[in-house]
């Protein structure tokens, strides 16, 4: 069960890392939004955070396929998270993947401060291998939701981001024109 606002609210020793991973177009901007609002809500001191490489949908903003979204400061580096406001309870951070492998480290200083930190992030690349940061920051994490997408093919719960077009690089931004979600088995049937 994750730590209520309420429950957060006033407790400075009580840091957390909690994880939301799955594939592409699971819902982990959603949920992490939604718990960023939630909050909100709770009148918690929040900050917000994504890699500026990430571009898609705005240079700042977190915005989910839905174009749900909500401001956030767009940094170069995991490290740059640590030049925080003392009052910040809650920090958000989204597309973890890209960030630099110091991201764990940067998340545990964190909690240790205190601070709750809610973490979004593929978990892995479309390769199906571990994605960045992801699986070290769900090592450390106290709370670790996977999150499904629907297969692309067949409708079945999708863990897979399979890659339409042809491409190597391992990082490659894009959307439905270059990636949809698939189960293990249309995964496999490439």
């Amino acid at each position: 069960m994750l730590f209520s606002e309420q429950n957060f609210r006033g407790t400075s020793h009580c840091g957390s890392i909690e994880v939301i991973c799955g594939s592409m177009f699971s819902g982990k901007t959603e949920e992490l939004i939604r718990r960023l609002k939630r909050a909100q809500i709770a009148q918690l001191n929040i900050e917000i955070f994504k890699p500026k490489v990430d571009t898609r949908y705005d240079e700042s903003a977190i915005v989910s396929h839905n174009y749900n979204s909500i401001p956030s400061t767009a940094v170069e580096n995991a490290q740059s998270i640590l030049l925080l406001k003392a009052s910040t309870q809650v920090v958000g951070i989204d597309e973890a993947q890209f960030f630099d492998e110091t991201l764990p480290e940067v998340c545990n200083k964190l909690a240790s401060k205190g601070i709750r930190v809610i973490v979004a992030g593929l978990d892995m690349d479309f390769l199906g291998n571990p994605f960045g940061p992801i699986p070290q920051l769900m090592a450390i994490a106290e709370h670790v939701t996977k999150v499904n997408a629907i297969c692309a093919q067949c409708g079945s719960p999708a863990v897979y981001s399979f890659r339409k077009i042809v491409n190597n690089a391992t990082i490659l931004l894009g959307e439905k024109e270059s990636y949809e979600p698939r189960c293990r088995y249309c995964y496999n049937q490439k």
